[in-house]
C-alpha cells in the first residue's frame, strides 16, 4: 500500500516538472491521457535504475568507510598489542622474572614446548608451577619494599 502510494506521488512529481498537470491537479488536455500512461512509465521505469544504482553505490561506500575506520582504529593496534605479547613471550628464558596474567610473580625455571614452569615464594620457601605461556603477561621483578609513610603535622 506504501508503495503504491510512493509511487502515485512520484508519477504527480514527474507529470507537474513536464508541465503536463496544473497546479489544480487536472490534466491540462483532453487527448492528454495518453502522453500521461507513456510519460509516467517512463518515468516509473527509468528513476529506479538511475537512483537505486547511485544509491547501492553511496551505500557500499559508506559501509566500507566504517568497516576500515573500525579496523584502523580497533583491530589494527590489537593485533599490533598481540604480536608483541607473542613475541615476548617467545623471547623468555629460564631466569626471567615473569608476571601472570592473574598477578603472581615467579621466575621462570624451565622453559617448555607449551608452558613455563615457574618458581613462586619467597628465599627458601618456594613452589614450582607449571603456568601456559599465554598466560604470561611480561618481563618484570616484584617491588617488594613497602612505599613511604607520609608524616602527618
Amino acid at each position: 500500500m506504501i508503495d503504491s502510494l510512493v509511487n502515485g506521488i512520484q508519477q504527480l512529481v514527474f507529470l507537474a516538472a513536464d508541465g503536463l498537470i496544473r497546479p489544480g491537479g487536472v490534466p491540462t488536455g483532453t487527448d492528454i491521457a495518453d502522453t500521461v500512461v507513456t510519460q509516467t512509465t517512463n518515468y516509473v521505469a527509468a528513476a529506479p535504475e538511475a537512483a537505486g544504482g547511485m544509491n547501492l553505490w553511496m551505500m557500499l561506500l559508506v559501509w566500507g568507510a566504517i568497516f576500515g575506520g573500525f579496523w584502523f582504529l580497533m583491530m589494527r593496534p590489537q593485533k599490533k598489542r598481540e604480536k608483541k605479547l607473542k613475541e615476548l613471550q617467545a623471547s623468555i628464558k629460564a631466569g626471567d622474572n615473569v608476571v601472570t596474567n592473574s598477578g603472581l610473580f615467579g621466575r621462570v625455571a624451565d622453559v617448555g614446548t607449551d608452558c613455563f614452569v615457574v618458581e613462586m615464594g619467597i628465599s627458601g620457601r618456594t613452589v614450582k608451577v607449571p603456568i601456559l605461556k599465554s598466560d604470561v603477561l611480561g618481563v618484570r621483578e616484584p617491588v617488594l619494599t613497602p612505599p613511604p609513610k607520609e608524616v602527618v603535622e
